[in-house]
């Protein structure tokens, strides 16, 4: 069975409101990304995290081993299926990442791929201090 390295770094996370969606994958450890994370509220009852990959930022973060079901169903809860009209919100890439013990890997992440305009940065880079209704 293929399965692939996949980083979130948002309501995905342990502590976060959908984080009953990583069911099944298998924790491989915290770490970070380069990039920025901000807060998207086109919808006040609705916000959500958004990472633009860069080289000044951190983005901290989980890495998990998923199947290649669970990716599937992962792209599509990020909007990214035939579902919804191209050009998606978010786009899946593959970044490296540092894990907590040093590790240097490769994971699937999913990029914000719309217009920031109006989102607020989120300078610590971690979206669990900022989600409204954690689990």
């Amino acid at each position: 069975m293929s399965t692939h390295a996949v980083f979130v770094y948002g309501t995905l996370r342990i502590g976060g409101s959908n984080h009953f969606r990583m069911d099944g994958a298998k924790l491989i450890g915290r770490g970070t990304v380069r990039g920025k994370i901000y807060l998207i509220d086109e919808n006040p009852e609705f916000l959500f995290p958004a990472l633009k990959l860069d080289n000044v930022g951190r983005v901290l973060g989980e890495v998990y081993r998923v199947s290649e079901a669970q990716l599937i169903e992962l792209d599509a809860f990020e909007g990214i299926s035939e579902h919804y009209e191209e050009p998606y919100e978010y786009r899946r890439v593959m970044a490296g990442l540092e894990l907590e013990t040093g590790e240097h890997v490769n994971a699937w992440v999913w990029e914000w791929n719309s217009c920031l305009d109006g989102a607020k940065p989120l300078p610590q880079g971690d979206w669990l201090l900022y989600e409204p209704n954690p689990s």
